[in-house]
């Protein structure tokens, strides 16, 4: 993802979410002590149109080449296009920057529903629920609900998101929660289902952003790794 060396203030109180969450629950808690502080930083925040755009370039593919593709895109709009322009733009330029086909027909998609007002503005998307964010943007071509959860935690600094379908933070729950013999490696068949998720994370409420955050470290504990950005799991 782009960084720009800015930063922005998170809208909650982060010093007072971690207390709640070693208080709602001692796995946890333990968890927070091996893992640290709290140190998640919000990305820019740029309009949704600009936020998914770049999202459709990143999906499926690993960082360094997402990275070149979506400059490459850039440069040749010189920034990130207006809706109207991209409907406008030809595939050719699109592919001859490493765009495919079906990632093209997304960034239409998009491009056209911000126009129709599906989209909703930057000033208009702050005043809605999560669940009205996820409704909306993912009626768009190749958004799926992972997508707007990682905009709603990342971008927007909501503090109460839970992706239970992505693939970190379930592998952080069973690293945390479940006993897994230490003479084996994590399975699939340990990964827990949603519901198993959703029903300890009733605790966590209305912090399981910052207890999603926490699941990831764990991955990254696990993996002797300093703390990473975001997980694995695309629409």
């Amino acid at each position: 993802m782009i960084h720009d060396g800015r930063s922005r203030k998170l809208p909650f109180n982060p010093i007072e979410a971690v207390e709640h969450l070693k208080v709602a629950d001692a796995k946890l808690a333990k968890l927070i002590e091996r893992a640290g502080p709290f140190t998640m930083r919000l990305d820019p925040a740029p309009s949704p149109f600009e936020s998914l755009l770049e999202s459709i370039v990143y999906q499926q593919l690993h960082g360094k080449a997402a990275a070149t593709i979506h400059r490459r895109v850039r440069e040749y709009f010189g920034g990130d296009p207006a809706p109207e322009l991209l409907l406008k733009t030809p595939d050719e330029p699109l592919r001859a920057a490493g765009v495919s086909g079906n990632k093209i027909k997304a960034m239409r998609d998009l491009a056209a529903k911000t126009l129709d007002g599906t989209v909703p503005t930057h000033a208009a998307i702050k005043k809605m629920s999560d669940a009205e964010i996820v409704e909306r943007l993912a009626a768009v071509r190749g958004i799926g609900p992972w997508t707007v959860e990682m905009l709603l935690i990342f971008r927007m600094g909501r503090p109460d998101v839970f992706p239970v379908t992505d693939y970190g933070v379930r592998k952080g729950f069973a690293l945390t929660f479940q006993r897994i013999p230490k003479t084996r490696a994590l399975e699939a068949a340990d990964l827990p289902k949603p519901e198993v998720l959703l029903k300890r994370g009733k605790k966590w409420s209305p912090f399981r952003s910052v207890a999603s955050w926490y699941l990831w470290r764990a991955c990254d504990l696990a993996k002797g790794m300093q703390p990473a950005g975001r997980s694995s799991r695309e629409d």
